[in-house]
């Protein structure tokens, strides 16, 4: 019972921090390309990787370890697999940011200058992203209740 609630309440904690840092990167990307808005939206993102790690690893855990309702139920709820397309969205558009994020977190600390040219697509990437964390916030709580039988 209380292995339950702790892997449960780290699940929703990554989502505050999830949330709170995907929509801190968008920010730190809209704002003029210097230095310090660049390792505010790095920093951001360090912490968009953790809470995806926690979400994923909890998730799991909580859908096919015995934890939960069990795997039977998620397997069959279509909910949790339109819950399972968003995260695949988000994932797909985080590949290219993950890749472009990670050779600017490289040229800095080599001290040589970031070509920030896609930080304007990035920063609407990270908001949609956010949005499309919202909507499976909407479908885990759809769940909870029984939806998607």
């Amino acid at each position: 019972m209380v292995i339950r609630w702790l892997v449960a309440a780290v699940h929703l904690l990554a989502l505050g921090i999830g949330l709170g840092s995907v929509w801190a990167r968008g920010r730190a990307l809209r704002q003029a390309p210097d230095v310090g808005a660049i390792r505010r939206a790095l920093a951001a993102d360090a912490a968009w990787g953790i809470a995806a790690l926690l979400w994923v690893s909890t998730g799991l855990w909580r859908a096919f370890g015995g934890l939960e309702k069990g795997s039977a139920y998620y397997l069959a709820n279509h909910v949790f697999w339109g819950k399972m397309a968003l995260f695949l969205v988000i994932t797909a558009m985080e590949i290219p940011m993950a890749v472009a994020l990670g050779r600017w977190r490289t040229r800095l600390k080599r001290g040589e200058a970031v070509d920030t040219a896609r930080a304007g697509t990035f920063a609407t990437l990270s908001t949609v992203q956010a949005a499309l964390v919202v909507a499976m916030v909407f479908a885990a709580t759809a769940m909870a209740r029984g939806f998607g039988m």
